[in-house]
C-alpha cells in the first residue's frame, strides 16, 4: 500500500520523536519531566491554538493572541486572590478572554475594523495594561507571587515507582481539540462556520447570519485563549510577571498556521512547541550543561522549532477565501 505525502510526514515525526526519546534517555535526561513540562508548556499553547482555528474558520483572524495571553494571565490571577480558588481564577480568566473576544468581534464583523491591525493593537494595549494592572493592583511593576495554595494542582499519577503529574486543564485542552474537530466535520454548526469562512454569501442566503456566526466564534475563541492566559500563572508558574506570555501568543499562531485551521493538528503542532520547550528547560537544569551551552542559547531552541516548522509547513494550506475580510451584505 502507498502512503500518502502527508502520512509520511506524520509517520517520520512519529520516528524522530521516539529516536529523540531514546537519546534523552542515554543521555540521562529525567524523561518523565521532560514529558511533564512539554505537556504544561503545550496546554497554553493548543488553548489558543484551537480557538483560533475556530475563529479563522468563521472567516475572522484575531492575531492578538499575545496580548489576551498578557491581559487574562494578570486578572485570572486576581480574581483567584479575590475569591480565593485558582479554580475560579482560571474561570473568569476565561471570561475575560470571552470579553476581549467580544469586544475583537463588535469592533471587526460589526465594525467593520482591519483585523490584522486591531489584532496588533490589541497586543500593543496589553503591553501596557499588564505593567499597569500589576502597579495598580500589588504595588509592584515587575512580579508577583501569591499563595501556593491558589495553585491550581494537577493530578498524581503513579506507576510503580515512578510519579507523573497531569494538570486537569492539559486533559481539558486535549478534549476540547478533539470536540473543536468533530463540531467542524460532523455537524450543522460547523458546516455553517466553514461555510462564513468559505462563501458568507451563501450562508446569509440559506437565512443564517453570518455575522453572529463569526462573533460567536470570536467569543470562543477568546475564552479559550483567555483559559491559557490564566493556566501560565495559576496551574503551571506560581507568579506572574509582565512578560508573562514570552512570545506563546506568536508561537500559538504559529500552530494555527502549521495546522490549516485543523484542530488536532493544531494541537500536535502545541506538542511539538510545548515539548521543544520542556527539553530547552530540562537540559539547562542538567548539571554541567550551564558551563557547556549557554543559558540563552538553549532558551532559544522553542523559537527556533517555530520557524523551522512553519517554513517546513507554510506551504499548501488552504485557507478560507473570505478569512479577514469583513462580510457587507449586499
Amino acid at each position: 500500500m502507498r502512503l500518502t505525502g502527508k502520512l509520511q510526514w506524520y509517520l517520520i515525526a512519529i520516528i524522530l520523536t521516539v529516536v529523540l526519546m531514546y537519546i534523552i534517555a542515554l543521555a540521562g535526561l529525567d524523561i518523565y519531566g521532560l514529558i511533564e513540562t512539554g505537556l504544561l508548556a503545550m496546554t497554553p499553547l493548543a488553548l489558543a491554538a484551537v480557538g483560533e482555528c475556530l475563529n479563522e474558520q468563521a472567516g475572522t483572524v484575531n492575531v492578538g493572541m499575545e496580548g489576551i495571553f498578557l491581559i487574562t494571565a494578570v486578572l485570572g490571577v486576581y480574581w483567584a486572590e479575590l475569591l480565593g480558588s485558582g479554580l475560579y481564577g482560571l474561570l473568569l480568566g476565561s471570561a475575560t478572554g470571552a470579553l476581549i473576544g467580544l469586544l475583537f468581534g463588535l469592533v471587526c464583523v460589526y465594525g467593520k475594523a482591519n483585523q490584522v491591525i486591531a489584532g496588533m493593537g490589541l497586543n500593543i494595549f496589553a503591553l501596557g495594561l499588564g505593567p499597569y494592572l500589576l502597579m495598580s493592583i500589588w504595588a509592584f511593576p515587575g512580579i508577583h507571587v501569591f499563595s501556593r495554595e491558589l495553585v491550581f494542582q494537577p493530578i498524581q499519577l503513579r506507576s510503580g515507582d515512578v510519579y507523573f503529574s497531569l494538570s486537569p486543564v492539559t486533559i481539558a485542552a486535549i478534549v476540547i481539540a478533539v470536540l473543536a474537530y468533530l463540531l467542524l466535520k460532523r455537524s450543522l454548526l460547523g458546516v455553517r462556520i466553514r461555510a462564513a469562512g468559505e462563501n458568507p454569501i451563501a450562508v446569509d442566503v440559506a437565512g443564517v447570519n453570518v455575522g453572529r456566526i463569526r462573533l460567536l466564534m470570536c467569543i470562543v475563541g477568546g475564552a479559550l485563549a483567555g483559559l491559557g492566559g490564566a493556566f501560565m500563572p495559576l496551574a503551571w508558574f506560581g507568579a506572574v510577571v509582565k512578560e508573562v506570555s514570552a512570545g506563546r501568543g506568536f508561537i500559538a499562531l504559529a500552530a494555527v498556521v502549521f495546522s490549516g485551521l485543523n484542530p488536532i493538528l493544531a494541537l500536535v503542532a502545541a506538542f511539538i512547541f510545548g515539548f521543544s520547550e520542556g527539553l530547552a528547560y530540562t537540559v539547562v537544569i542538567s548539571p554541567g550543561v550551564k558551563e557547556i551551552i549557554p543559558f540563552y542559547f538553549v532558551q532559544m531552541v522553542p523559537y527556533a522549532v517555530t520557524l523551522i516548522v512553519l517554513t517546513a509547513a507554510i506551504g499548501g494550506k488552504k485557507l478560507p477565501r473570505a478569512l479577514g475580510r469583513p462580510y457587507v451584505r449586499e
